[in-house]
């Protein structure tokens, strides 16, 4: 436990100040007559911003120059159980935590007029969520964590239930049973490490022990069926699409760019760290399903009809490179892996911006009902052109040096794996340059005509997503100098201990070494 110093750089309860504003916000909003639209909204708007601004700190005051945890806050909660309400950062997870907080406020404004009704319960779910996804990444007890993790279900449950498209109920089911089957999974290994460790749900303190590796291959698995749904990764992956297209654009956006890096954080923060060995052990599977993720959700891409669906799918591409530089157990690959879920947070969600942006003009989503979209629409245009270059992997952009990073040390860990990753980045640039061919040039579709183009409030909504993506892009140091030493210092614990043999994988994906 001492090589793990908890540190608190301000001296104030900032993580569970983020926590609760955007719930005690939510609350709030109780008292408002539903009647009131307009107070509901920019009530919201103000919370949202608030917090966003009470997450800076976290930026300006972060020590890069250590792995510790940082902005630390312990209280005894539940002393039966040797539960406690404990918060800290460290280097990867603070960018999601800046992440969660201006993404809410996109979010906020992207949906100001597209819902119509039950506003008021809309915009205490968005609240809601963003408490809870900020709770999931400060988390340092398994109890807390669990509590969180669980928490998200409910509001992205209402919001693709309640405010999403003809198909939401089934959507909504679809989304909440995959999701529960798999955290019961999870819950069942975090009971097993409850009671191995003597009773505690201290995450950095379970981090100290050493697990039998039988043990670990068992519990790898079982966090595996939480975070693998959450990712989503191949086979898993099938509710994606479904909530995606069904879910309303502030739905889209808060799952494409913070629910799904959740699994992905996941494997990061207890996977890797806690089960070491069986992390080693199973990497060849893991690089099998990445590299599958990759170039299956790719080809899916070409065949796609629906705006959201692409998109979706999309998105099981891009992740697949997030697991691949994880689990390419090297600081190149890693750090990529890291940044790529940042940046795949920052482009897709900037993707769903504007497809919701477009959708409210046309209340269509059918890529057959556009075409010359550029000709009526330049600055919409423009932005979606940027959007897709750095979806692309355009150097310059956010989306090159992620991939960039994840590509070289997917070459380190095998070479297959490298190209793999490299064609699906070629089949990626074929279907979302064909994408935006069919929507913005060729022959002028009479349903687009007449089209007016963003107003301030949509630029304001897409601006700091393009301000990202070439930040990112062009000074990605920025970022990547948070990581730097979580990385290091997670590496030397997944790679000490116990050599295995690779548990049938060795086998079965020949290629890998």
């Amino acid at each position: 436990m001492m090589e793990q110093v908890i540190m608190n750089n301000l001296g104030f309860p900032i993580l569970s100040a983020l926590i609760f504003l955007p719930v005690v916000g939510a609350a709030l909003i109780l008292f408002v007559n539903r009647s009131q639209e307009s107070v509901i909204k920019w009530f919201s708007l103000v919370i949202s911003i608030m917090t966003f601004i009470l997450s800076i700190p976290l930026f300006t005051n972060f020590d890069k120059t250590t792995h510790l945890m940082q902005f630390v806050e312990r209280y005894d909660w539940i002393p039966t159980w040797n539960i406690t309400y404990y918060l800290g950062l460290d280097g990867i997870s603070v960018l999601f935590v800046l992440l969660s907080t201006l993404i809410t406020i996109l979010c906020v404004l992207i949906s100001w007029n597209a819902i119509k009704t039950k506003t008021k319960e809309f915009y205490i779910s968005i609240l809601i969520m963003e408490g809870a996804m900020i709770g999931v990444f400060c988390s340092l007890d398994f109890f807390l964590f669990y509590l969180f993790w669980e928490a998200m279900l409910i509001p992205m449950y209402l919001l693709i239930g309640v405010w999403g498209g003809p198909n939401r109920i089934y959507a909504a089911v679809k989304f909440f049973l995959y999701t529960l089957i798999g955290s019961v999974l999870m819950l069942v290994g975090i009971i097993v490490l409850y009671f191995y460790a003597g009773n505690t749900f201290d995450i950095l303190e379970l981090m100290t022990k050493t697990y039998p590796y039988n043990m670990q291959i068992w519990l790898f698995w079982a966090f595996f069926a939480a975070f693998a749904v959450k990712v989503p990764m191949f086979p898993v992956h099938t509710w994606l699409p479904d909530a995606h297209t069904e879910a309303p654009t502030a739905g889209s956006v808060i799952l494409a760019a913070v629910l799904i890096k959740m699994g992905a954080y996941g494997f990061l923060r207890f996977s890797l760290p806690l089960f070491p060995e069986a992390s080693r052990a199973m990497t060849p599977i893991m690089l099998l399903l990445s590299v599958t993720a990759i170039i299956y959700g790719a080809v899916i891409c070409l065949a796609q009809t629906d705006l959201k669906r692409l998109i979706a799918y999309s998105s099981v591409s891009h992740m697949g490179f997030v697991t691949l530089g994880i689990f390419a157990m090297n600081a190149q690959g890693m750090e990529g892996g890291i940044l790529q879920m940042l940046n795949h947070g920052v482009v897709t969600g900037a993707l769903f911006l504007s497809v919701g942006i477009i959708y409210d003009r046309t209340h269509t989503r059918e890529i057959a009902d556009y075409g010359g979209v550029a000709s009526v629409m330049p600055v919409y245009a423009t932005a979606f052109m940027i959007f897709t270059l750095a979806s692309i992997g355009l150097p310059a952009t956010n989306g090159f040096i992620g991939e960039f990073l994840i590509i070289l040390g997917g070459f380190k860990a095998s070479q297959l794996s490298g190209v793999l990753a490299a064609t699906g980045i070629i089949i990626g640039a074929g279907y979302m340059l064909w994408l935006y061919q069919r929507v913005f040039f060729m022959e002028t579709n009479q349903k687009v005509l007449g089209l007016k183009d963003m107003d301030a409030r949509e630029v304001i909504t897409l601006l700091p997503m393009v301000v990202l993506i070439f930040w990112i892009g062009i000074y990605p140091n920025t970022f990547l100098g948070f990581m730097h030493e979580s990385v290091r210092h997670l590496l030397e614990r997944v790679n000490t201990g116990n050599v295995h043999e690779i548990v049938t994988a060795k086998n079965i994906i020949g290629f890998i070494k």
